[in-house]
């Protein structure tokens, strides 16, 4: 596999027909906050597919993940529902346990950033991109995800260049959210890089658990996949996140940290030793000199960081310009402190050139930034040509998908909206459509008959 001609491919989950506030990710303090409230499907839809488009139009390589299957029967099956069609199962849910149905309803697989973790070709020994879906143990409503996100990543990410894992096993020890907790170091995307593994807690340092809400990833995933992947031990590093912060709402490392290339934009209170994080990566990375930008407490509280979600932001390099554009959600600029930082950072560092800023509201309000919505995947340009999937943004598949998007999606769903039987049917009718213009093949449960 040719290592020149590398791009780093965003890949966004598009947002579901059933995108909800049902308020189910304990420890993402904007999920909980907006639980019960109305949202909109089209809205939310049509916001991430603007994000999208944008940065194709920047001249990023922009690629788009499909939404899964909502309300899902066969998890309300397992869990015991019984009729004698579907509409009869989603009622009997509905009245018997609310809560259940929203978990098999909940769009959570839009933020595609917890769908795997991807080591490219450049950073493996067998020169194999490798590819792991997320267990998503810790949350029941996004374990239903995962059987699906196979199928999908196996039909885009299809030949002997890939080698696709089982995702890790469904213990606590092994608990993994994918890449929301993964960070690749290089100069370029086709050299190797340094790969920084960030976890929750360990079964090595009980102590260091966070008291308030649960660590979602451990060390023990992080090594699993590691060296499933193939990857020199020289050249990953593993870090703990603070406690702290977890408890202060940072359910993920993604929440905190955002690094791109050869640099890294962290919160003071994002790793238990910051001191010892940096110094790893500037041992493991030989390409040059790494840049950490350190955001004060001072300047930005963990609460801020939280609220805003300054870190949940993109660092992407436009073609044709110098140093690294923040693509960050309009919260970071309603929040004072946060704004007056990066106004801050764009007039005074060398390394950032630009922020933008972008209307995700009603992902915002589930509890995902830009950065939860994408998926970074390293590819050559024999890659990219070669996927089969009908996935690469252009300006003819956006308007495809925003008339998608227009026919389909709903302008409103409240709660109660969920028990509504005709909701499944408006999903299986559009994703059937989206497979085909996707020409993703046969990935949903109701297409495997």
């Amino acid at each position: 596999m040719s290592k020149s001609n590398c791009y780093e491919v965003n890949f966004d989950g598009l947002v579901g027909l059933t995108h909800n506030y049902a308020g189910l990710s304990y420890g993402n303090v904007a999920s909980s906050s907006h639980g019960g409230l109305t949202s909109s499907p089209r809205a939310a839809a049509l916001q991430g597919l603007e994000k999208m488009m944008a940065l194709h139009r920047l001249g990023i390589k922009q690629a788009v993940l499909p939404p899964q299957e909502r309300p899902h029967i066969p998890t309300l099956k397992k869990l015991g529902f019984e009729g004698s069609n579907d509409a009869e199962i989603i009622k009997n849910a509905a009245e018997l346990t609310p809560h259940k149905l929203a978990s098999a309803c909940s769009a959570s697989s839009m933020w595609v950033a917890n769908a795997a973790t991807i080591s490219p070709f450049p950073d493996s020994a067998d020169g194999k991109t490798h590819i792991t879906p997320a267990n998503l143990t810790s949350m029941f409503h996004r374990s239903i995800e995962v059987e699906t996100t196979g199928r999908v990543l196996r039909s885009i990410f299809a030949g002997a260049g890939y080698e696709h894992h089982s995702p890790l096993p469904v213990e606590p020890v092994f608990s993994d959210e994918g890449a929301a907790n993964h960070t690749r170091f290089c100069n370029d995307y086709g050299e190797t890089g340094v790969e920084l593994f960030v976890y929750g807690s360990s079964k090595v340092k009980p102590d260091l658990a966070p008291k308030k809400f649960p660590a979602r990833q451990t060390l023990e995933s992080c090594q699993a996949i590691a060296s499933n992947h193939c990857l020199d031990s020289s050249k990953t590093v593993f870090a703990q996140q603070n406690p702290q912060a977890i408890d202060a709402g940072v359910f993920h490392n993604d929440v905190i940290a955002v690094g791109n290339r050869n640099l890294l934009l962290y919160h003071e209170q994002a790793f238990v030793n910051n001191a010892e994080v940096r110094s790893q990566l500037v041992t493991a990375f030989d390409q040059g000199e790494l840049i950490f930008i350190e955001v004060p407490s001072a300047q930005v509280s963990l609460e801020d960081a939280v609220a805003s979600y300054l870190f949940n932001s993109q660092l992407i390099n436009v073609p044709g310009t110098n140093g690294t554009t923040i693509i960050v959600p309009t919260e970071c600029r309603d929040t004072e402190p946060v704004h007056n930082y990066l106004k801050q950072l764009e007039m005074d560092h060398d390394a950032i050139s630009q922020v933008l800023y972008f209307d995700l509201r009603q992902s915002m309000n589930n509890g995902g930034g830009p950065a939860c919505l994408r998926l970074r995947v390293v590819m050559s340009e024999d890659q990219i040509e070669g996927c089969a999937a009908n996935v690469f943004l252009s300006d003819s598949l956006y308007e495809q998908l925003k008339s998608w998007i227009e026919k389909h999606y709903r302008g409103s769903l409240a709660p109660e909206d969920l028990a509504d039987p005709t909701l499944l049917d408006e999903c299986r009718r559009a994703l059937d459509e989206l497979s085909d213009l996707l020409n993703l093949g046969s990935v949903y449960d109701f297409q495997l008959g």
